[in-house]
This record gives structure tokens, C-alpha cells and sequence, in this order.
């Protein structure tokens, strides 16, 4: 599956999964919300890595689930000859340089292409990059240890007892929206990506190295989705499949903020995470990653250009 049950998220002793939520407790309840905060930011930051590549380049990467996946998988495959942050800083650096090796072999001798070809591209190379994993790593599913204690060391938040790794992935997801923030505001290359997304042949008539932005993006993008996988390893555990659905719920939640707009894909990851939570106590589990879906299918007819995006930034830009 591609976001299991955290471990300390199963439903409450005592209450079916399906219970209605009028019944709920309040312990119930703020285990729910911070299980769907949680997947949220996950889903945030797989839609942020969307964002840097599209604002640069127009192109919608559909591979961004598979730097997830590499994060948690080489950082697991480091582990035993590094101690653990050596190896999950290694692993985001090896995740970066696959990332600019993808653009420089398959995106950059390209003149002009369009929207579906780079669409159809993408999602190439996220099935070979996951063919490959798969013979690398075999069918096996692995994890991260926990960052801080193990997976029976909890936090107690209003009576619900939550792994204190929630709290790792909340804030790195808080974390990588500030540097964003700062990087694309303060200083120059940051500046000169965005001059890119803005007019490409004005941002070439001012000496701008556009091929080079193209690359960073995909180096920026590649970073902080290996990041992502991992600090969510130690929660959902890693897999060499879980790229495609992530691919999907982080797609689904940058049309939901509006496509390029990273600020707005934390509130939409956010939202569709909690929906998501709060979908089992209604709904059978097994329902709960085509809730994603429908609000996907449901925002492109009624709000293609997302809940706090504007209608001039819907259509998809040419590369």
C-alpha cells in the first residue's frame, strides 16, 4: 500500500473503524487529525517538488513520486555503514544528482516539446526508475528507525498518543516551505528560476542560463522529495511501489492548491490528508486513497485552476 496505517494510528480499542463519528472521542479525534496533518504534509512536499519543476519548466513530472521512494530506500541501503542522518544526507544527495541526470538524458536535448510528449516522458521514467528499484531492492518493504525512541515511544497531545516522528515530518514539511520561501525571495539563482517561469526568452536575453535553472529545478525538486521519503520511512516504511500513489496524491493536491502554487499546496495537502483520516471512520479503509481521486476528478470540472489558484495560471505552459 502506499501510505499504510502509521503504526500508532490504528483505531481506538473498542471502536470499529467505520464507527460513526458522532461517537467519536476526543482522544479519537486529535489521533485522527494529527494521522491526516501528518499524511498531509507528506502530500504537501511531493506537490511542492511538483511546483519548482513546473514553475520553471512547465513540465508536470510525473517521476516525482520515485524521489520519494530513493530517499527512503538508499538512505535504508546506507544505513548499516553510516550512522543515521549521514545516510539520509547522502541519500538526498544521490536522489539529487539522479534527478539532474534525468533532466540532462531525457529533458534537456529536447527542442520544443509539448505538454502530452513530456507527460508521456515522465511518466517513463518513473516506470523504468521503478522497474530498476524493484530489481535492486526487491519486493521487500523496509524502514527507517525512528529518529527519536521507537515505534512504541509516543507523545501524549489531549489523551491520543502520537510517535514523536509526526512531529518530524510536520516540521520538515514547515521547514522546506520556509527555505522555499527564502530561496525563491532572497537570493539570485532562486530569483533567476523564477525569472524563468516568467518569460524564458526574456530571462535568456538577460544572461540567464536557462538549461542550468532547468536542471536545479530538477536537483531542488529530486532533494526534497528523497527528504520527504526519508522522514516518512520510519511511519509507512519504504517499498520500491510507493512512488506511483505518491505521485498521484501529490499531483492531486497541486491541482487542488493551484498548479505552481507551493504555498497553497500545503493548505490542499493538509485538507485532502485530514479528509482522508477522518474518511475511515465512515467509510471502509480500502476507500480511502480514491477519495483522492474523486476530489481530483471533481476539482478539474468544477475548478480546474484549484481552490486558491487563478484561472490565467490553469492552462499548462510549453516547455
Amino acid at each position: 500500500p502506499v501510505s499504510p496505517a502509521p503504526r500508532t494510528w490504528h483505531a481506538h480499542p473498542g471502536l470499529p473503524e467505520n464507527e460513526s463519528s458522532a461517537a467519536m472521542s476526543v482522544e479519537l479525534f486529535v489521533q485522527y487529525l494529527f494521522a491526516g496533518i501528518t499524511y498531509g504534509a507528506i502530500y504537501a512536499i511531493v506537490a511542492i517538488g511538483f511546483n519548482i519543476i513546473y514553475n520553471t519548466t512547465g513540465i508536470i513530472n510525473f517521476a516525482q513520486g520515485e524521489f520519494v521512494m530513493l530517499g527512503g530506500m538508499i538512505s535504508i541501503s546506507l544505513l548499516p555503514f553510516m550512522p543515521l542522518y549521514a545516510a539520509i544526507a547522502l541519500a538526498v544527495l544521490v536522489t539529487m544528482l539522479f534527478g539532474a541526470l534525468l533532466e540532462i538524458c531525457f529533458i534537456r536535448w529536447l527542442e520544443s516539446p509539448g505538454v502530452l510528449r513530456m507527460i508521456i516522458i515522465t511518466i517513463g521514467l518513473s516506470i523504468l526508475t521503478r522497474e530498476a528499484a524493484l530489481h535492486l531492492w526487491g519486493e521487500s518493504i523496509r524502514s527507517l528507525p525512528y529518529f527519536i525512541g521507537d515505534e512504541i515511544t509516543t507523545v501524549a497531545i489531549l489523551g491520543a498518543r502520537i510517535s514523536p516522528q509526526v512531529i518530524w515530518v510536520i516540521a520538515v514539511c514547515g521547514l522546506m516551505v520556509l527555505f522555499l520561501s527564502v530561496f525563491f525571495q532572497a537570493t539570485s539563482v532562486g530569483r533567476e528560476m523564477k525569472a524563468c517561469a516568467a518569460n524564458r526568452k526574456a530571462a535568456i536575453l538577460c544572461g540567464i542560463n536557462t538549461r542550468n535553472m532547468v536542471t536545479l529545478s530538477f536537483m531542488l525538486s529530486a532533494g526534497i522529495g528523497a527528504l520527504a521519503g526519508c522522514v516518512m520511512s520510519p511511519i509507512t516504511s519504504s517499498g520500491y511501489d510507493i512512488g506511483t500513489g505518491l505521485a498521484i496524491k501529490g499531483f492531486t493536491v497541486a491541482i487542488l492548491g493551484g498548479l505552481g502554487n507551493s504555498m497553497a499546496a500545503v493548505g490542499a495537502g493538509l485538507l485532502l490528508g485530514i479528509l482522508e483520516a477522518f474518511s475511515i471512520s465512515v467509510l471502509p479503509l480500502a476507500f480511502k486513497d480514491a477519495i483522492a481521486i474523486a476530489i481530483l476528478l471533481v476539482i478539474l470540472f468544477v475548478r480546474p485552476h484549484g481552490l486558491f489558484g487563478s484561472a490565467t495560471a490553469a492552462g499548462l505552459k510549453e516547455f
